[in-house]
């Protein structure tokens, strides 16, 4: 049975990570995947009940982070049909190179922190598409992005899907985790951002302003309302959890309810064709439903490894082979470089135990770190990196050359921070 699970796991894997080049879509691979791991685990299991209950045990966890991700997602898109993100971008003047790119980094860095950093990702560029006009330099800004937003999803529970899962898992708590990685975040970004200082030199030449009439029937304060208001529901879901002690997706959901109401007062007197693309329901329509199959696909297989015991093995190998936590969650931070951190971290969740390793153990706020930065390594690394590389059109061995450096050069520094806390605080 283990080889059977780890050959179905393994080719499915191969096939996402190659999905370019085989040219079939990451999330029909990652279903099926899913399923079949969970028909072999079935066939060779003697108590199929058994299978069964562990089955919808599983699919309850996975449903509250996907119901979790659907409901920020639709909140985002919410924002960006009303022009929220463009107050943002009108505050941005500078075109020094070596200035615009400190601004650049921080906002990503703390736009990350509140939204995630795939959205993120795609708001910057969208905004970098504005403020630069030459390609070229364009792209430098495109990977530091890369690097800030995954810098900047690691240091709160909704900034990263990896720390999102943490977090709902029951592995990390909201204070802790903002107040114990947001320096070696910052570290991340703050050594990339000096290195590449030294590269730039002159100014960005902008891009014309064109007047927008899209969406020409919105007013200021209309945007202002369901930026602060999306934002807000977005800040608010970890107080939500603190306080009512329910699941993150239930206060996600509440806030996502509440903004339905707000755009149908809004717009309620607006024409009926016009204000189409402003509502909620135009706004899920718009959201990126093949994600989150995708994430259910992988979160299944996961599952089944770690319902077949499979996980927990290779954990007591890891510790007997290695031994040093840090060493272990610093080599998961840098395989997911390569592969994916969603299935590396729900990977480590199975593998260690919440009795063995209890909420805020040093190994779930170094993994945190370690998952959610180490992807900034190589472009395929990260869901941002990835959509970075569609958007702009990266090459590969162009940010292997440009960018890869700098970001490991991050990583080692945040790490090196983190261990510097831990070892001197122990808090």
């Amino acid at each position: 049975m283990v080889t059977i699970l780890l050959s179905i796991f393994g080719i499915g894997y191969a096939a996402i990570a190659f999905e370019n080049n085989i040219r079939i879509n990451k999330t029909a691979t990652a279903l099926i995947t899913g399923v079949l791991s969970w028909v072999a685990f079935m066939y060779f299991a003697p108590d199929k009940a058994v299978v069964n209950f562990k089955l919808l045990e599983h699919l309850g966890d996975v449903s509250s982070i996907l119901f979790f991700l659907l409901g920020a997602m639709t909140i985002i898109e919410l924002i960006d049909a009303h022009d929220g993100f463009d107050i943002i971008t009108d505050f941005i003047t500078q075109t020094n190179k070596r200035s615009l790119i400190w601004i650049i980094g921080f906002i990503t860095f703390f736009l990350s922190s509140i939204l995630d950093n795939l959205t993120t990702t795609l708001v910057m560029i969208a905004l970098l598409r504005k403020l630069i006009n030459d390609p070229k330099d364009r792209l430098l800004f495109v990977g530091i992005v890369v690097i800030a937003a995954n810098a900047g999803g690691a240091w709160t529970p909704i900034g990263d899907v990896t720390t999102t899962m943490l977090w709902i898992g029951g592995q990390i708590s909201t204070a802790n985790i903002m107040i114990k990685l947001f320096l070696p975040s910052m570290a991340c970004l703050i050594v990339p951002l000096a290195a590449v200082s030294f590269q730039l030199h002159g100014k960005v030449e902008r891009v014309a302003v064109v007047e927008n009439s899209k969406n020409s029937m919105l007013t200021k304060t209309q945007q202002k309302i369901i930026l602060v208001l999306g934002v807000l529901v977005l800040v608010l879901v970890p107080v939500f959890k603190t306080y009512t002690l329910l699941p993150p997706f239930m206060g996600m959901l509440l806030g996502l309810g509440l903004l339905w109401i707000v755009t149908e007062l809004m717009h309620r007197s607006d024409d009926h064709d016009e204000k189409q693309h402003l509502t909620l329901v135009h706004a899920l329509h718009r959201i990126d439903i093949s994600t989150i199959l995708f994430f259910l696909g992988i979160l299944m297989a996961i599952a089944a490894l770690e319902s077949s015991g499979i996980l927990a093995r290779t954990a007591q190998w890891l510790s007997e082979t290695i031994g040093n936590l840090s060493i272990i969650v610093m080599s998961i931070g840098l395989s997911s470089a390569i592969i994916d951190n969603v299935p590396l971290v729900a990977a480590t969740q199975g593998m260690y135990s919440l009795v063995q390793y209890p909420m805020n153990h040093f190994i779930w706020e170094f993994l945190a770190y370690c998952a959610g930065t180490g992807g900034s390594i190589l472009i395929i690394g990260s869901a941002a990196g990835v959509a970075a590389m569609g958007l702009e059109k990266i090459d590969f061995f162009w940010y292997v050359k440009k960018i890869s450096w700098l970001a490991l050069l991050g990583y080692l520094a945040g790490a090196a921070i983190y261990l510097l806390e831990e070892s001197i605080f122990h808090f």
